[in-house]
């Protein structure tokens, strides 16, 4: 059988510095602000002329933390993680070939030094490698009537709170990342904790641009309790 080798045509600067804490899927953070800048010999002004014009584009990816980890089945979180399915009824990152798909919003072409291209709802890690950009076409590719599986629909909120601790340092951050606030609240608000993760107690922690989220979970509600900045000894818990 033949093999295919494929290089980036750029790597993605997002926000999100560890995989704990990703929005499960793309479009469920608006605020989550990714760019990729393309890189040669792809970087040409041509080479995305026309393509202010869509809104939305695919992004092909590479999972490139789950690269050989394959699984014939996988646990998803929405159905409790314990429930197993196929590898192929999933959207897990521990695939064959350890490919992704990502409908992200098109907010930006900016071809004065070179390509830049800024996007809105991202659901991927800082650094990730983009193979192909394709513009969303909506009569093809928006089915009314499709089937979702398990998924039936986006996932359940939780209220989101800050301590006074972390307010305070969360208006020291804003004028460096302005979307900070509303960012926490969406990525938050969908509980990114393990489905079987219970403890009120349990602290838990990310990473977000350069700064370390510390905050736990009640039945209904995530609280933040401190916005520190990020150490370099390796990635929150």
């Amino acid at each position: 059988m033949p093999e295919f080798r494929f290089s980036p045509i750029g790597f993605l600067a997002t926000p999100f510095r560890d995989r704990f804490g990703i929005p499960r899927q793309a479009q469920l953070a608006p605020h989550a602000r990714g760019q990729l800048r393309l890189l040669r010999p792809y970087d040409r002004a041509e080479a995305v002329r026309g393509l202010e014009a869509f809104s939305h584009v695919w992004l092909s990816f590479v999972f490139h933390r789950s690269t050989g980890q394959w699984s014939p089945t996988v646990r998803p979180p929405r159905l409790g993680g314990n429930a197993r399915v196929g590898v192929f009824a999933s959207r897990s990152p521990f695939r064959p070939n350890p490919l992704g798909l990502s409908l992200v919003e098109l907010l930006a072409v900016d071809t004065r030094d070179g390509v830049l291209l800024t996007f809105g709802g991202v659901d991927l890690l800082d650094g990730t490698p983009v193979l192909d950009i394709k513009p969303y076409i909506p009569f093809a590719e928006s089915q009314a009537a499709a089937r979702a599986g398990f998924v039936a629909g986006p996932p359940p909120q939780l209220a989101v709170e800050f301590s006074a601790q972390a307010a305070a340092q969360v208006a020291a951050h804003e004028r460096r990342w302005p979307d900070l606030v509303p960012l926490l609240y969406e990525v938050l608000a969908q509980d990114p904790r393990p489905a079987y993760a219970e403890d009120p107690l349990r602290q838990y922690g990310f990473r977000l641009y350069d700064l370390e989220i510390k905050w736990r979970c009640t039945a209904s509600q995530a609280i933040v309790e401190a916005v520190l900045a990020a150490s370099d000894d390796g990635p929150a818990s």
